[in-house]
């Protein structure tokens, strides 16, 4: 115990010490004695870009047991926005918070691999239609879609409303941590993203971003200032519902769609709009980092803070918007899979009105595949799915040419890199 007190005093020493939260803990609080009121604004942009490269799953010497995975296609994503928040005080350590995202950019490119071109590629030379009939007599002539390609949306993206609380604030009390709870609220107000739409012409229009779905954060976080550190924790949990308008691959338009293997039970028992419709994943996060100060001024409101991160992210499976879907032109669904990495970012405010602040984020995305949707429902009990054409139990947003075992597609070597570059004014 004496040894730990010499750590902080060693710490502390010649630092001018004022207890405030760690921005992960940050809360506008009003109706204080010494402060009425407590209002944030938030003008940040940032930039978010996904790499992957995309493999798919082929029969060895056509035995059924060896299935191997042949290299196909880089993928690259990138998003750019604008995001415009306010958080305001409804109450004592009570917060109100909103935000807009502006999406300037959500493009995508598939490029063939080295090695891979429009000869050897399982993708420019597919041998069957989506409801797993020959393609053609003249063999392995299809195709799934174009490479190289690059898709282009756009827009406003969905808003966010926020409500939190602090159980404790190390501000007003130095013997107790800072800890907070809150919900994070993302409404479907977005236009509708269509992914059966052609959205490759750079000059034309742009598609639209919104997934039509409600997304609830639960979460929870602790910080506790010690001298010049500031440890803390983070933990939440997204629950997705869908919304009002939700995408469903059965709404492409036409009577056969070239990507659904039995648009014939589109809207019928058991495939209803529901069940073919967007199944957003729900997400676990955990966050373990500490803020360094390695200068303070109290009398002037100064302060600059180091910050690193540990993250975690799981994202469970389901049917949405993936790596593939504006190739392919409809919801896939994906396996489950972990994003772990960190972030750093620098801190500095120049007066008790004004900071601003930059971060780089980094995720690896543990392999996971693109392409497994179920083949259907055993719908009359006789435990197994009758795959035969024309039954009711097949699904209809089953594609024979990527969902069946030893033809899938599978995201590896997955990283995503994010900056971020932003003010905050304090009122």
């Amino acid at each position: 115990m004496h040894r730990f007190r010499a750590v902080i005093a060693a710490l502390t020493l010649g630092v001018p010490f004022a207890a405030s939260a760690a921005d992960i803990t940050r809360i506008a609080s009003s109706f204080e004695d010494d402060d009425p009121f407590d209002l944030f604004l938030d003008v940040g942009f940032e930039r978010t870009q996904t790499r992957a490269k995309i493999v798919r799953e082929q029969l060895a010497g056509g035995d059924a047991t060896d299935v191997r995975e042949v290299n196909e296609l880089w993928y690259k994503g990138v998003d750019a926005r604008l995001n415009l928040a306010v958080a305001f005080g409804l109450w004592k350590d009570l917060e109100f918070s909103f935000k807009l995202p502006i999406v300037f950019q959500q493009n995508e490119t598939w490029n063939f691999v080295s090695g891979t071109n429009q000869g050897n590629s399982t993708i420019t030379n597919s041998c069957f239609n989506a409801d797993g009939s020959p393609y053609s007599a003249e063999g392995c002539v299809g195709r799934l879609f174009q490479v190289p390609q690059e898709s282009y949306r756009g827009g406003v993206g969905n808003v966010h409303f926020g409500l939190a609380y602090a159980f404790f604030n190390q501000e007003k009390d130095d013997t107790k941590p800072t800890w907070i709870i809150g919900i994070d609220y993302e409404a479907p107000t977005a236009k509708q993203r269509d992914p059966s739409l052609d959205n490759t012409d750079p000059d034309g229009d742009r598609g639209n971003v919104g997934d039509r779905v409600h997304k609830y954060q639960l979460y929870t976080a602790f910080s506790r200032r010690m001298g010049v550190a500031e440890p803390y924790f983070k933990a939440s949990y997204t629950i997705p519902v869908r919304g009002p308008g939700a995408y469903s691959n059965c709404d492409q338009s036409g009577a056969n769609p070239p990507n659904l293997g039995a648009p014939g039970n589109c809207y019928k028992e058991p495939w209803t709009r529901n069940e073919t419709g967007i199944h957003a994943p729900s997400q676990t996060a955990l966050t373990f980092g500490m803020e360094l100060v390695p200068f303070e001024s109290a009398a002037k409101s100064q302060k600059l803070t180091l910050d690193l991160r540990l993250l975690g992210n799981y994202v469970g499976r389901g049917r949405y918007y993936n790596e593939l879907s504006s190739a392919l032109r409809k919801l896939l669904t994906s396996d489950d899979y972990l994003q772990v990495g960190g972030q750093f970012g620098v801190t500095a405010r120049a007066a008790q009105a004004f900071t601003i602040y930059a971060s780089g984020k980094f995720l690896y995305n543990t392999d996971h595949l693109l392409t497994t949707e179920a083949i259907g429902q055993d719908v009359n009990g006789d435990g197994t799915v009758d795959t035969a054409v024309g039954s009711p139990e097949l699904n209809p947003t089953f594609d024979w040419r990527y969902d069946l075992v030893s033809r899938r597609f599978r995201a590896i070597q997955s990283t995503t890199f994010r900056f971020d570059l932003g003010a905050t004014f304090s009122f």
